[in-house]
């Protein structure tokens, strides 16, 4: 299959190797976390390798988008300046410049606000959104042209307009990441021709996104060691990483102590607090409970268990993880066992080109790891006084 490269390794890892001509993608994401520039700069790279390109805009005027590109660093050449700009809500102009322009790719920004003169309904509406997306199939499958397609989300999350916006694609992206922070990802929830367990980090600077390929080396480096502290091995598709978990268990004053996660699952957190307060002898119940992955990344695999529970253990004794710079990585079973996850040998050879050695695993994770059975194995490696816990009260 032939695969047209953007330019940018960690979107075309993400793709599976790039931008199948015919193919629709709908990228996602919350306004102001770069999707636009995103789209930009695949455009400027696309047209600086000679191909054809077209960027549609609905929401902003052709001097709007001329700005944009005159800040993307792209070479010398700015290729990104040589992109044709459509401003065009309608969708007959749109597929009438498509037709004539002939480019290689076509960017959309964004779906929600093309029209169908002959449907009723309002842009962005139900109808509108379903006709707009068919209608740029057909388009792209028959030219043979790779339709990027921009796409709000809703307040939750979740992309706006019909779910089966998502069944007429070939792939969805999602763009992640905090506005206040750096660093986003780039997830793909959907791919026809390639994988789904794939990401990408970025990290927004004045100039536009620049890929983070030692993300590993940003996250260790910055890793405080205090109390609460905890370096995560962890694999984001075919890629290690390293990460720091911070725990901080205060005081509660509400009869219903807080919960707070920012990039993990919340009701992850509650699971692993109940295991932690069963099995670990380590009670949050009168207290508030704040976990958040640092640099603004996102955490969505099992494997994150044994750092949400050790940094809250180690919060909440007030101690910090003994042994310098100290990572980990491992579900843990409703029993308090630790269970094995997948891609030990390369966590840990990650762990280990970073310098942070000792890593506690699941039994059976390979040679130099500090291997435990269960919770309470993990917490007597790192934390002294773990057996040391206060006795239950009785029921």
């Amino acid at each position: 299959m032939t695969r047209l490269s953007t330019g940018i390794g960690e979107l075309d890892r993400v793709l599976g190797g790039g931008l199948v001509p015919g193919s629709l993608v709908l990228l996602g994401g919350s306004p102001g976390i770069g999707k636009s520039t995103l789209t930009n700069m695949v455009l400027g790279h696309i047209a600086g390798a000679g191909h054809r390109t077209l960027y549609v805009s609905a929401e902003e005027s052709a001097e709007q988008v001329r700005l944009r590109a005159e800040r993307l660093d792209l070479g010398p050449t700015r290729p990104a300046l040589r992109v044709p700009i459509l401003a065009e809500t309608d969708l007959e102009a749109v597929l009438e410049t498509i037709a004539a322009e002939a480019p290689a790719v076509c960017v959309i920004d964004s779906v929600q606000t093309l029209h169908a003169a002959d449907l009723s309904g309002a842009p962005g509406s139900v109808g509108q959104v379903r006709e707009v997306a068919a209608a740029l199939m057909e388009h792209a499958k028959s030219r043979g042209v790779a339709v990027v397609l921009v796409g709000h989300v809703t307040k939750d999350g979740a992309l706006a307009g019909p779910r089966v916006l998502e069944h007429l694609v070939d792939c969805v992206l999602q763009f992640e990441g905090e506005r206040e922070r750096p660093y986003r990802e780039l997830r793909a929830l959907k791919n026809r021709f390639g994988s789904t367990n794939e990401a990408g980090l970025f990290e927004m600077r004045q100039g536009g996104l620049v890929e983070v390929l030692d993300a590993s080396a940003r996250f260790v480096a910055e890793a405080t060691r205090a109390p609460g502290s905890v370096v995560l091995a962890a694999m984001e598709g075919s890629r290690p990483l390293l990460v720091e978990v911070q725990a901080l268990v205060a005081p509660s004053e509400l009869e219903q102590p807080r919960r707070v996660v920012s990039g993990l699952d919340r009701n992850r957190l509650a699971l692993v607090l109940a295991i932690l307060g069963r099995h670990g002898r380590v009670g949050t119940g009168g207290a508030d409970v704040f976990v958040n992955v640092v640099g603004g990344v996102r955490v969505d695999e099992p494997g994150v268990d044994l750092a949400i529970a050790l940094a809250v253990a180690s919060a909440s004794r007030g101690i910090p993880l003994q042994g310098g710079p100290r990572a980990c990585f491992g579900e843990l079973g409703l029993t308090g066992e630790l269970r094995w996850v997948g891609h030990p040998e390369r966590r840990l050879e990650e762990a280990a080109r970073h310098g942070v050695r000792g890593v506690v695993t699941p039994p059976g994770s390979g040679p130099g790891a500090c291997e435990a059975a269960t919770l309470r194995e993990a917490l007597a490696h790192v934390l002294p006084f773990a057996d040391r816990a206060r006795p239950r009260a009785a029921a």
